[in-house]
């Protein structure tokens, strides 16, 4: 039988029959109908609304999109503004390029300059690093098989070790994929740009190789190119400590990342994963409410107990993904505190969510257009990264 996508004005027993017959489980909140009959944007992929007023508390008009995705049919993927860290830019056209048929905006950023200011790992390699433990996402998502999802509240360092036998040493990088600052060592990988885009009254390393070792070194040069094999170490200043003096042409370079978690999650497995996101505000995990932020160092009522536009990911009890994105600041939809977002989250019946980036940063692409009201004045806002949806 070939299954087709029904009109709104079709009865709900016909709407519950089509479901049926197309593999479809239908849940208890989809009969409760506060959210709008699926629109099928492609296999594994179904695309809601709800303007249930009831939902946030005390009750006021309410737009919320949501996307379901079945993770055997659908990949999840990070995708950089384009294509480079620091470099933001729409969601609809980050879609668009990556062949995605929707997408959502991801993690928090620095708006003066598109710098991610949280965890993220894009296609195995971390760009942005955070000494504070925030909420994050895990992703998981081969070309086949299955997409899986790892929620906690999570940090994340790389450490050096260079040299060899007893003479190596241990070094800390002070920060991945942003800019230089003096009397520091940073790490600069290909996702960066074509080159570390710093001035000179530094030094820099080039590393490359299997296995990793120092190639060049730079000094008062700057902007040094960034091997697709390697990474540039760069420090600011002439005068660096004794160890990194050592850092000479032929110096074997270990690179490993220290993961953190709170909830349980084990380090190394992030280790594997194909992406890491951030978050501000880890809503459920493995079943649990979560209603205490303060190791997330979120507080007060400005962005907990506030209404703003939002947008979340979570995966209901039976494995299916969830995307939201709320509309907000505007009369036709007031968006939603940290409480109303949990009652959203009961609703679909989440075991595990996140808060991702929200305010003007909210935006839902679908089958190439925005489908949600983004609150900024000028339209989308350009975004450091998003959540590509790519059907397998």
């Amino acid at each position: 039988m070939r299954c087709r996508v029904w009109t709104r004005a079709l009865v709900p027993v016909v709407t519950a029959w089509w479901l049926a017959a197309c593999g479809v489980a239908q849940s208890p909140s989809q009969l409760d109908g506060w959210l709008s009959t699926p629109e099928q944007v492609a296999p594994g992929v179904q695309y809601y609304t709800s303007d249930d007023s009831t939902l946030i508390e005390p009750p006021a008009p309410i737009q919320v999109s949501l996307l379901r995705l079945d993770p055997v049919r659908v990949r999840l993927s990070s995708v950089l503004g384009n294509d480079e860290v620091m470099a933001a830019e729409p969601v609809l056209p980050m879609a668009q390029r990556a062949g995605a048929v929707a997408a959502v905006n991801a993690g928090f950023f620095n708006v003066r300059n598109g710098e991610p200011v949280g965890l993220l790992k894009v296609a195995g390699t971390l760009v942005s690093d955070t000494p504070v433990t925030k909420g994050a996402v895990g992703i998981w998502s081969s070309v086949d098989g299955q997409t899986n999802l790892a929620f906690d509240q999570i940090a994340a360092r790389i450490d050096l070790r260079v040299g060899t036998g007893d003479e190596a040493v241990a070094l800390a990088v002070d920060g991945v994929d942003t800019t230089r600052a003096r009397g520091k060592l940073m790490l600069y990988t290909p996702r960066y740009h074509e080159h570390t885009d710093t001035a000179a009254n530094g030094i820099e390393w080039i590393v490359r190789g299997t296995p990793l070792a120092v190639t060049e070194v730079r000094r008062d040069a700057g902007s040094t190119a960034i091997p697709a094999d390697g990474v540039v170490l760069s420090y600011g200043g002439l005068d660096p400590p004794p160890e990194l003096e050592a850092l000479t042409p032929g110096t074997p370079v270990d690179m490993a990342v220290h993961w953190t978690t709170v909830n349980g999650l084990e380090p190394s497995r992030l280790d594997t994963a194909d992406h890491v996101v951030n978050g501000a505000g880890l809503l459920r995990v493995r079943g649990r409410r979560v209603t205490d932020w303060t190791v997330e160092r979120l507080s007060g009522p400005a962005f907990i107990t506030a209404r703003h536009p939002r947008t979340m990911i979570g995966v209901d009890r039976r494995g299916d993904i969830w995307l939201a994105v709320v509309d907000g600041r505007q009369a036709v939809s007031a968006g939603m505190t940290f409480e109303d977002l949990q009652r959203l989250a009961d609703r679909l019946q989440l075991v595990d969510a996140l808060n991702l980036d929200g305010g003007g940063s909210s935006t839902m692409v679908v089958g190439g257009r925005v489908v949600n009201r983004p609150s900024d004045a000028t339209g989308p806002r350009a975004v450091s990264d998003a959540l590509a949806v790519l059907v397998r």
